[in-house]
């Protein structure tokens, strides 16, 4: 794909300068959906032209209010989440339970710890009310060079809104998987910063099962520096709204990103994934591969993945990938993969993106060798998501999800 043909749709309809009114700077925040100040002190409509210009700040006052039009809205329910992107969060400390692990520190931070906001910034207005609101961050930081493992769990969070902020850095030459396990009732927007020093091999699971009335608005932003590698992984079961959206810049030259999504919806669940990788660095490679099922009334996933190839990325190996499976009817599922490149030196860039219902043929197979449907509609499906889960590298965690999507099956019979 050309870069031409793959830059923002927003480029359409420009405003020209003269029909511009004056503003005052105070009033209309410079840089967002692309205002901008010129020379002679007027304002006038300037198009984001690429995925990385998008406008940030840690301030929610620089963010006008949702409204569910704006492009990182409109396949939200923004009414039913209106005391995260409006509201006052509680930004205060809460409990965190974490299983011990050599060379791994959890603890609690101040806001103006070095590292925070180096991995990136927010883009819209819910991340920016939780990174205004925090107190403490917390903070996992990982060293040494032999493999280790630590859960960290959140299950108390109750139905306040809340506003949190958490740090994960793996030093040089490290590596861990860090598990972040999110369970009970929450109405929680936070930022997650993922730092990785040079070759650090490091695993993040975020692992949503949180109670059916659950609201969980989530932005990780991921720094990989040189020969390091991030396998990022989003498991989302439960919750009544859920959005994950990760972000990874590629700084490094040699480093690498795996990108692993599994998500089931049931009647009236809302999951959603916004997927960002940014290479910004010679030799860097990405592979993004995000998997879904849906059933039951009004159930709803969305997926949107950007790929942006920089102008420094010479020798780039990106694609990216969604899959949906529609097990009833009412649900919907939407799938929207971007591409864009800035430069000709490359390896590879691709994407891919289908969403479709059982395959007669697979079925017949096995109804033909004496299976049931039922359990023919199971085995197809969990052998869908398995390709996802095999990939964790966690062996406890994955035997947990293959059990977790064995009881949504089930719970599929029963409607």
């Amino acid at each position: 794909m050309s870069a031409a043909s793959a830059l923002s749709k927003s480029a359409s309809k420009t405003v020209p300068e003269s029909s511009t009114p004056a503003a005052d700077s105070s009033t209309l925040p410079v840089g967002q959906h692309g205002i901008k100040e010129h020379s002679d002190g007027r304002f006038g409509y300037v198009p984001v032209q690429t995925r990385s210009g998008r406008f940030k700040s840690v301030n929610v006052a620089d963010f006008e209010a949702v409204t569910g039009r704006e492009a990182v809205w409109k396949h939200s329910p923004v009414a039913k989440f209106t005391d995260l992107t409006a509201g006052d969060l509680d930004g205060s400390r809460y409990a965190v339970e974490s299983t011990p692990s050599a060379d791994v520190s959890v603890e609690w931070v101040p806001r103006t710890d070095a590292r925070i906001g180096t991995a990136g910034l927010p883009e819209e207005r819910a991340a920016a009310n939780a990174w205004s609101v925090f107190d403490e961050a917390l903070a996992i930081t990982v060293s040494g060079e032999e493999a280790k493992e630590i859960t960290v769990t959140r299950s108390a969070l109750g139905n306040s809104a809340r506003g949190a902020h958490t740090i994960i850095e793996a030093r040089p030459f490290s590596q861990a998987t860090v598990i972040l396990h999110n369970t009970g009732d929450a109405r929680l927007s936070e930022n997650v910063e993922i730092i990785l020093g040079e070759s650090a091999n490091l695993t993040v699971v975020s692992l949503q099962e949180w109670d059916d009335s659950a609201v969980h608005l989530a932005n990780h932003f991921a720094s990989v520096g040189r020969d390091a590698r991030l396998k990022h992984v989003v498991v989302s079961l439960g919750g009544s709204i859920v959005r994950v959206n990760p972000s990874v810049r590629l700084a490094g030259s040699g480093s690498d990103t795996l990108l692993l999504g599994l998500y089931f919806a049931d009647a009236g669940q809302h999951l959603e994934q916004q997927v960002y990788v940014f290479h910004d660095a010679p030799k860097s490679r990405s592979r993004v591969n995000y998997k879904g099922a849906l059933q039951g009334q009004d159930a709803r996933t969305v997926w949107i993945g950007d790929v942006l190839i920089g102008h420094k990325a010479a020798g780039t190996d990106s694609y990216e990938q969604n899959r949906n499976l529609v097990l009833s009817a009412g649900t919907r599922a939407d799938s929207i993969p971007n591409l864009e490149i800035e430069t000709g030196d490359i390896v590879g860039a691709g994407h891919a993106s289908a969403t479709g219902r059982f395959d007669d043929e697979q079925l017949f197979y096995l109804q033909a060798r004496g299976i049931t449907e039922e359990e023919a509609r199971r085995l197809v499906v969990r052998g869908f998501l398995t390709e996802v889960v095999q990939q964790i590298g966690s062996p406890e965690l994955e035997a947990r999800l293959q059990l977790a999507i064995e009881a949504e099956l089930i719970g599929t019979d029963d409607k």
